[in-house]
This record gives C-alpha cells, structure tokens and sequence, in this order.
C-alpha cells in the first residue's frame, strides 16, 4: 500500500499507451563525497518514497578558481569531496548491489562534473557492474569518454541550469541531445522554467539568468525534456518539496527506467507524487511528431491535492489555462467518496525539533494508498549545515491504519517548510472518522468537518510542535482529464503541459517537439 500505483481506471490514457508513471531522485548527495548523511542510510530513505534513486558523488571541475584566496575554503572542500569519491568508488558498487530491490526500487550508479564554462552535469550509469569514472573537461570530451567506455549504458544531463552561462549554468552552444537527453529544470536550487517563477534562485551562487532557462533552450530549437531531482546535500534523495522527477514506463524494470529517460518520457515535480501525462496523437511527452494540420493534445492530471490551474505552453506562450473549478472534468466520476487526507507534521520553536511516533486511522472507508512525504534539512551545501543525526523515518500500512515514525524540524523562518507529512488516498462514508494517535495523545476528526477546511492543532501551549490535517479535496479538485484542440502544429514548434496545485506543489511534463 505504501506508495501504490493508481488504479487503472486513474490512468484510462496511459493505460491504452501501456504506461505508467514512476517516481525518483537521480541527483542529490551525501557523505558519498562532500556532503552530510551516511551513503547507505540515503538509499535507505529512498526506498521510502522512490521507485528509483542514483546517489551522486562529487567529481571533477576542471576549471576551479584555485587561486582565488576568497574562495579557497569552496576549493579545499571541493577537492577532499573528489578525493573522497575517487577513493570509495569501486567499493560503492557492493552498497547500490545490496540496496537495489527489483519491482520495489532501482538503483543507479551516478557522479557530477562541475564546469563553469559549460555547465555542472550529472552523469549516471545504467548498469551495477561497475567501471570507471570518466573525468572530461568538456561535454564532447565527456561523450567520446562514456561511450568508449559505458556505450549507450550512460548519460549525462546538466543540472542547476539557470545559473549564467561561465558560472556553472546551462552552456546551450556546447548541449548535446545525443549525451543528455533531458535537462534539469526544478531542484533545491529552484525552478528555471523561465525567467519569472514563484521558486527563484536563492543559493550564494546567485539568481536565474533568462538565457539559462528552459524557455530559451526551446527557443533556440533545442530538443530535450525535463527532470526534476533534489540536489540534496544531507544523504535524503526525493526530500519532498525539493524537486523529483517521474518518468513513464511499462513496468517498474530498471531497463524500462533506463530506456524511458533515454526517451525523454519525464516529468519534473517539486514533491508529490503527480501523474501528468500528456500525448499527441499517441505521442506523449518528450516525444517528436510531423507537422499536422488536426492536433489534438490529451491530458490526463491527477494530482496530489486540489489542483489550482493547468496550463498549456505552445511555443513558450500560455496557449491555454484549464481551471477545473470551473471546468470539472474528474478522470473517473464513479467514485465520488474518493479523497486524498494529507496529515502535515512540524512547526514549534525555532533552533527546536520533535520526533513524531504515532498513526492515522480511517473508520468508515477504505484506505487505498498511502504516500510518505518526507524530508530532509534544507542543505544544498556542506558549509550550510550538518547532519542531524535523526532516525531513520518510519512508516507502514496495514488494513486501514498507517503507522509512522518521522523526526520535524521547526520552521527556521516564516517562509521556509521544514514540516514532515504523509497523503493517505482513501474512499470515506459519508459518517466517516480519522483518528490520529501521537504524545499520548488521540485525535477524532469526522471527515465531514474536514471537507469544509483544514483542522490543526498543538501538542501543548504557544510554540508548541503542531499537526494540520488539510482540507479534502473532492475528486473533480484532485483529477481532471480533457482534449484540448491545437489545430495546425508547424515545423520548429513545441508544447508541454505545467500543474499547479492550491498547496503550491507542482509539476511538468517534457516537452512534445514538431519536427
């Protein structure tokens, strides 16, 4: 039960397209290099909430500032952190053997190469047979390398993009489709779509440069799709909320994995598990069709919360904005005692943490599916913060109660989440209850009274760790699926589809390219 596919008749679209949607972190970090958190408990917490994950180590940067004094403390832990995974990288092999677990989670090897001058890429192998790691100073260098070595059993996409060009952003003259076959769009670092986004660039390494987003890749005609991942510096692949990637696949194999990101098939998400899929007379996403004068484009949302607006991007340019407020188009309504109950768990006084052991039980209904969405601490370097040390999150399902155990830390300011939760898909009556059981303390909600808002609570007086059950959402809220007419799709033109939920959580689909 434990995140559980969606039934078939949530996905009648990639169901006739034999598809379905999975979900991983590819490019994030621990104490593999420089970084916090033990390697093998970062697979660990993967398995929790992915289908597939690649722990990245740090590798080469060939054109570091070495003789910059200002930042010889960036360059000291730079070159340990490469050292350290050069060291360990044979050995590394024997964990991501151990840790892989066929139809449940895949596991794949992976490094990063910072560049400044082209770009920081994140390489990742296919295979767990092992090799060596391949060190080039260039993307064509870097190509000629891994195919010599790896064949097509290897791939590297750029990652951060939207940092300026010469300082470690997207380098569009040196891209090459043959090497990386999606960029990555949506991370820790923020969101490059375009140049406007409610996710900015925050880090020390500075802000979004127009010319290093997604929207001026696909206006220079370049052909690629779109991932997301976490960059997670404290051993936590698929930390919700700080970026992930779907990818669609026949089965949960890794060479269905492998062979779906070689084709573009992907999605980036920021946290919850979104299904967004999209085609175009039966191409989907990341896919390339001849101009038509009839197109028609499909789309098939269901989401992990209430859903705020869909939107259409032709040629960069909002070509249309679905609201299902006011247009409902639910995928299946013959079920409309259907809900998603997101159980949030945090807050406090700040510098302070708590450790939540408790349950969420269901009575009157069924509980279907049950999604983690678990964290990790805000760290997109190693001079940012530490490793907690907390224990490793729990959780498990049986009948209609979830069990869970996941340590929160306070809020660290009034715009930055470090709350931890977990999304329970069920079907309620009409008389149901949830009861949630922690500190020694149980919580009856009836459902009904959730349905009309959110319900929170505190553990004790002011400042005190607090839960928040959100409100319900109804199925024509959480799904929607439609044919929107494009008529005349020309040569050189391209459209995908961006989510957006009510929570903020959202969602991209790769592009659909005319060519």
């Amino acid at each position: 039960m434990i995140n559980a596919p969606l039934p078939p008749r949530l996905r009648p679209l990639a169901n006739d397209l034999d598809l379905q949607p999975f979900y991983g972190d590819i490019h994030n970090h621990s104490d593999l290099s420089y970084g916090h958190g033990p390697f093998p408990d970062a697979l660990k917490k993967a398995a929790l909430q992915l289908d597939f994950v690649s722990v990245t180590g740090h590798a080469h940067w060939p054109d570091m500032p070495v003789d910059d004094p200002s930042v010889a403390h960036i360059v000291d832990f730079h070159i340990k952190g490469f050292a350290k995974l050069r060291a360990g990288w044979n050995d590394h092999f024997d964990v991501l053997r151990s840790a892989e677990k066929p139809g449940a989670l895949a596991v794949f090897p992976g490094y990063e190469i910072h560049s400044n001058a082209h770009g920081d890429y994140t390489i990742v192998l296919a295979d767990l047979d092992g090799g060596p790691l391949c060190l080039e100073d260039t993307p064509e260098e870097l190509k000629n390398a891994l195919r010599q070595t790896y064949g097509a059993r290897a791939m590297a996409f750029p990652h951060h993009i939207g940092y300026r060009q010469g300082r470690r952003g997207i380098n569009w003259d040196t891209f090459d489709p043959e090497l990386s076959p999606f960029v990555e769009m949506n991370s820790m670092h923020g969101c490059a779509e375009r140049s406007e986004s409610p996710r900015g660039y925050l880090h020390s390494m500075g802000p979004v440069d127009g010319h290093s987003t997604m929207a001026h890749g696909l206006a220079l005609g370049k052909v690629f799709g779109i991932v997301g991942n976490t960059d997670h510096h404290s051993g936590f692949p698929g930390s919700w909320g700080h970026g992930r990637m779907a990818l669609y696949a026949p089965s949960h194999d890794r060479n269905a994995f492998w062979d779906a990101m070689l084709a573009r098939t992907t999605n980036a998400l920021t946290g919850d598990r979104i299904h967004l899929l999209t085609a175009i007379n039966g191409t989907i996403q990341g896919g390339v069709i001849p101009a038509t004068a009839d197109a028609t484009l499909n789309i098939e949302a269901v989401a992990g919360g209430a859903i705020d607006h869909i939107d259409v991007i032709r040629n960069g340019r909002l070509a249309q904005r679905i609201s299902p407020t006011l247009t409902p188009s639910p995928v299946d309504p013959t079920q409309p005692d259907e809900t998603l109950i997101h159980l949030e768990l945090g807050w406090g006084a700040r510098g302070s943490s708590h450790h939540w052991d408790g349950s969420l039980e269901i009575s009157g209904g069924e509980m279907l599916a049950v999604e983690p969405r678990f964290r990790g601490p805000e760290i997109v370097s190693p001079l940012e913060g530490e490793d907690t040390g907390h224990p490793l999150p729990r959780i498990s399902a049986s009948g209609n109660q979830v069990d869970f155990a996941v340590t929160a830390e306070a809020n660290p300011n009034n715009t930055t989440s470090a709350t931890q939760g977990l999304m329970v898909r069920a079907r309620l009556d009409a008389d149901a209850v949830i009861r949630l059981r922690f500190d020694g303390q149980t919580v009856e909600v009836p459902a009904s009274r959730l349905f009309e808002g959110a319900l929170s609570g505190n553990l004790g007086p002011i400042d005190t760790p607090a839960w928040r059950l959100h409100q319900l959402p109804r199925p024509e809220e959480w799904q929607w699926t439609g044919d929107i007419p494009l008529g005349t799709l020309e040569q050189g033109e391209s459209v995908y589809v961006r989510l957006h939920q009510d929570s903020g959580q959202m969602a991209w689909t790769s592009p659909i390219f005319v060519r």
